[in-house]
């Protein structure tokens, strides 16, 4: 009974560890990169053909500016999902060190102010922008979009990890 005790026990710690450590990664890639998104899967088509659906990319927030042609990833306030599209204008204020950018996916017709709040022109880059794209490995992400979008899938998988633990206590 008590080896049985100490089985969980070990498993509960080890699975602790691994979420741990990848919290610990995740902070410090965010830190490092000075943004609170390091790491984002493309979820549409917007930006085709430049990244495709499922792609991984890597952004970098350091930057105090950002130039016309550049590709970043946004999010608008009240909305849940980040946003990567091209910088189509800029538009600075040096003294005051602002930037406003007007942005577009390359596969959309138009830009994208109607994806942004009501009455709002342009992108904050210091408030809206989470990063520039740096790099990107293609399709590793889509295993993230296949588990969001389907359910089944999603719960088959949970109850398949469920039962692999079940028995592993067994042997």
């Amino acid at each position: 009974m008590l080896s049985v005790n100490r089985q969980q026990i070990s498993q509960l710690l080890q699975f602790a560890l691994i979420v741990s450590s990848a919290f610990m990664i995740w902070k410090t890639l965010s830190v490092i990169t000075n943004s609170e998104s390091p790491i984002v899967v493309v979820l549409s088509g917007s930006m085709e053909p430049a990244f495709q659906r499922g792609d991984i990319l890597f952004l970098n927030n350091r930057q105090t500016f950002v130039d016309a042609g550049d590709i970043v990833v946004y999010q608008i306030k009240h909305r849940e999902i980040p946003i990567v599209h091209r910088v189509m204008n800029q538009h600075s204020n040096l003294q005051k060190l602002k930037q406003f950018l007007l942005t577009k996916g390359d596969n959309n017709p138009v830009n994208d102010l109607s994806l942004y709040n009501r009455n709002q022109l342009y992108l904050n880059r210091e408030k809206d922008i989470l990063g520039v794209v740096k790099g990107y490995l293609p399709k590793v992400g889509y295993l993230t979009i296949f588990i969001t979008e389907n359910a089944y899938f999603k719960y088959t998988l949970l109850g398949l990890m469920a039962i692999s633990s079940i028995l592993q206590r067994d042997e």
